[in-house]
């Protein structure tokens, strides 16, 4: 892996744990030559996990659209900073760039750039892996609402299976590096587009 792309709050969050996973995860990959691809702010997590890989000697890209850098939350001490014109032009760029993806504690923009990375992966359109690193039990209610989603027949076991969480970054990487993606494109498998009816509807 040469890049990875960390989704993550541009808040720092009530929980100090929060920032200190970030600072972790920064230098981490830095120390490991690793570059970080991320939203470019300098303000909450995204300002943190940056400053951290750059104290630590590493390589910092910084993808922004232009308006969040006219609110002046643009992190001018990056490695690189690309502006962009639009948030979707963003989640393309972060996703040429980058070998694979983690989240963060986050919010609306944590969970719609790492859903739209999994809904990608899910129609065949990547094959990157997917990491929730957690901290502080964030990321268990939605893991929780994923097993949901299979219970109820929205989402196949191995789609759900197909990402990584949990809070050990050594685990984390370990399991980036070794990722190969399961083949669970649902809308070119029949079997997979059957068991997905619901009994009413005809097979």
């Amino acid at each position: 892996m040469r890049a990875l792309c960390v989704y993550c709050g541009s808040n720092a969050g009530s929980n100090p744990a929060y920032a200190e996973l970030a600072r972790v995860l920064g230098a981490r990959l830095a120390n490991d030559g690793i570059t970080l691809v991320y939203g470019g702010g300098n303000v909450g997590l995204m300002g943190i996990v940056a400053d951290a890989a750059l104290a630590a000697g590493g390589e910092v890209i910084g993808v922004i659209p232009e308006q969040l850098v006219n609110w002046e939350v643009a992190h001018k001490g990056v490695t690189r900073l690309e502006v962009v014109d639009s948030m979707h032009t963003r989640k393309m760029r972060m996703f040429e760039l980058s070998d694979g993806f983690i989240a963060l504690p986050g919010g609306f923009g944590t969970l719609d750039e790492m859903f739209e990375m999994l809904t990608w992966r899910q129609l065949g359109l990547g094959k990157k892996p997917c990491a929730f690193l957690d901290s502080n039990g964030f990321w268990q209610p939605l893991m929780q609402m994923l097993d949901t989603m299979v219970r109820e027949c929205f989402l196949h076991a191995e789609q759900r299976d197909d990402m990584w969480q949990g809070s050990d970054i050594d685990a984390m990487l370990t399991w980036m590096q070794r990722y190969q993606p399961a083949q669970a494109d649902k809308w070119l498998d029949e079997k997979r587009r059957s068991q997905l009816k619901t009994p009413s509807e005809p097979v």
